[in-house]
């Protein structure tokens, strides 16, 4: 794993994700963007397998639906494509990711008063 594939997964699983983990992960899946969203459904996955909320009156009260519905929103940017991670196949042959590239532009003089 390069260092750009490095950081980019500590950024989208956080810096405490054990790194020797998503070296195995990466070996297994090829590419960055399926190693996060493999981590991420693990995530949510354990977090629906327990009680969304617990409250014990006067004590504590701790709601996980918040948690939950992020980590769906984050699996369903990853799944569209964002943010581009390093590894991304390149699809239309510019050598950037999708989303990035040049345009030409026409500047057109207005007429003066």
């Amino acid at each position: 794993m390069d260092a750009a594939v490095r950081a980019w997964l500590l950024a989208q699983l956080g810096t405490t994700t054990d790194t020797a983990d998503l070296e195995l992960r990466l070996t297994r899946l090829g590419t960055a963007r399926p190693v996060a969203l493999e981590v991420l459904r693990e995530r949510l996955a354990s977090l629906l397998a327990q009680p969304a909320s617990i409250n014990v009156p006067g004590v504590v009260a701790i709601n996980f639906g918040e948690i939950i519905k992020a980590l769906e929103r984050q699996i369903a940017q990853l799944e569209a494509g964002v943010p581009p991670a390093p590894d991304d196949p390149d699809e239309d042959g510019d050598g950037l990711p999708d989303g990035y590239g040049f345009d030409v532009i026409r500047l057109v003089e207005r007429p003066r008063r």
